[in-house]
C-alpha cells in the first residue's frame, strides 16, 4: 500500500465529466460511456485510503440533467439502480460509508429504495465516506435548505436574529460532512456545472482533461498529492 498524504485533502469533490464524448469517440451509444464512468467509480474510492482522503463526493446526476434525451435519463436511472446492487456488499465488506445528497423528490420509489437500504447497509462503516450526488444542484440545495430553515423560524423553533452561516449549514445537504478542500473536474470543461456552490467556497480547483472513464486512480494520485504544495490562506495574509 503507497504511504499515506499528511498534507492531502481530507475531503474530494469530483465532477465526473466526458462520460458521452468518451462513447462517442468510439462509436459507441452515450450510455455505453456511463456504464464505463460506473466501473471508474470503485478504482478512485479504492485509492482513497492510501491518498489520506476520508471523504469523497462525485457528481452522478445534477438537476439539469433532466433536459438529456429520454432514452439517456431512462438509462441513467437504471444504471443508478445496478450500480447500488452490484455494489452494495462490496461497499459493505471494504468499510466504505455512503450517502446520498439531491432531491429524491423526482426519482422513482423503487431506486430511493435502494439509496435508502444501501446507506443503512454501510451506516457502521468509517473507511471512506462516499457521498453520491443524484438530482442534486448547489442552488436548489441552498433554496431547499432556506425553505427548511424559515419554516423553523416561523414555527417559532429558530429566531431570526440567530441564523447566521453556521446556522444555515446545518439545513444543507451536507450538514454532516466536512466541506470540500479540493473539487476536481474532468473532460477539459472549467466550469462548477452548480456543484457544492456553498461548500466550495474555499476549495481548491483542479481542471483536467482526461474523460471520466480515462482517469486513472494514478491520475487521482497525482492530483491529490500536489495539492500539498499549495499555499492555502482562507483570505489571510501570511507575514
Amino acid at each position: 500500500m503507497a504511504e499515506e498524504t499528511t498534507n492531502g485533502p481530507r475531503h474530494v469533490a469530483v465532477i465526473m465529466d466526458g462520460n458521452g464524448r468518451w462513447a462517442q469517440m468510439r462509436g459507441r451509444p452515450r450510455l455505453f460511456g456511463h456504464h464505463a464512468g460506473a466501473r471508474r467509480v470503485r478504482e478512485i474510492v479504492e485509492a482513497c485510503p492510501a491518498l489520506g482522503v476520508k471523504y469523497l463526493t462525485v457528481f452522478a446526476f445534477s438537476t439539469e440533467n433532466w433536459k438529456r434525451t429520454q432514452t439517456e435519463v431512462a438509462g441513467l436511472m437504471k444504471l443508478f439502480k445496478r450500480y447500488i446492487i452490484r455494489e452494495t456488499q462490496a461497499l459493505v465488506n471494504s468499510g466504505v460509508r455512503v450517502r446520498f445528497i439531491g432531491d429524491r423528490i423526482r426519482l422513482e420509489d423503487s431506486l430511493v429504495q435502494l439509496m435508502d437500504d444501501l446507506e443503512l447497509a454501510t451506516s457502521h462503516n468509517d473507511l471512506v465516506h462516499l457521498t453520491i450526488a443524484i438530482n442534486y444542484g448547489g442552488r436548489d440545495e441552498v433554496t431547499r435548505a432556506v425553505r427548511r430553515l424559515a419554516f423553523d423560524v416561523e414555527q417559532g423553533k429558530l429566531s431570526y436574529k440567530d441564523v447566521d452561516a453556521e446556522v444555515l449549514s446545518r439545513y444543507l445537504d451536507t450538514h454532516v460532512l466536512p466541506d470540500p478542500d479540493l473539487v476536481i473536474r474532468t473532460s477539459g470543461e472549467a466550469r462548477i456545472s452548480n456543484f457544492l456552490l456553498w461548500q466550495s467556497a474555499y476549495a481548491e480547483y483542479e481542471f483536467v482533461d482526461t474523460l471520466w472513464p480515462d482517469f486513472t486512480a494514478a491520475e487521482f494520485g497525482g492530483i491529490v498529492r500536489s495539492y500539498a504544495g499549495r499555499d492555502r490562506r482562507f483570505g489571510a495574509v501570511k507575514v
